[in-house]
């Protein structure tokens, strides 16, 4: 990314720095900085010198909710979750926010797996891990509220993964690479 173009995504950064700083210290993303995120992408993408359109702005919104809103249904993501990464596509489109969304997946997994490790629940984490797979595989059997509870008591680690910090993270990483 150019100069140029690092200094028109910094105010998209800087409430992503903010959500990150938040999500760590109450595991809670405030409504009134997603919606900023939101409201601020699709307002840059009427200007004529940020690369994503409208059109692409909206799509990009679409995809961020739409993708993790299947992990809140399930009970793995918060509110807060899903409407970060739809105020990421509003700022950034739906090939980045899927990109970031992917790339977010595998952080997260790396750092429940790290936290496991260090509080000594590996053993836990890999026996949960079987037995959410299985409902989730057996989902039309068992249900969507019986596979939902699972997952909720299912809990691995002692406080839930601050999603906004591999969501940060994936977007630096993407910026960096371009």
């Amino acid at each position: 990314m150019t100069m140029y173009g690092l200094l028109m995504a910094a105010p998209a950064l800087g409430l992503l720095v903010w959500a990150a700083v938040e999500d760590l210290r109450s595991r809670r993303i405030p409504n009134w900085l997603t919606f900023s995120l939101v409201l601020s992408g699709i307002a840059q993408s009427f200007t004529q010198s940020w690369p994503v359109t409208t059109w692409m702005s909206l799509a990009g919104f679409g995809v961020g909710f739409g993708l993790p809103l299947v992990l809140f249904i399930l009970g793995a993501l918060g509110g807060g979750d899903v409407k970060l990464l739809a105020g990421v596509g509003a700022w950034f489109g739906p090939i980045v926010v899927f990109q970031v969304f992917l790339l977010a997946a595998i952080l997260g997994a790396i750092m429940v797996i790290g936290q496991a490790l260090v509080q000594g629940r590996t053993r836990v984490l890999l026996r949960n891990t079987a037995v959410v797979a299985i409902n989730l595989a057996h989902v039309r059997d068992v249900g969507l509220d019986h596979t939902k509870a699972t997952g909720q008591s299912c809990r691995s680690v002692d406080r839930p993964l601050p999603y906004a910090v591999p969501v940060l993270t994936a977007m630096l990483i993407l910026i960096a690479r371009s």
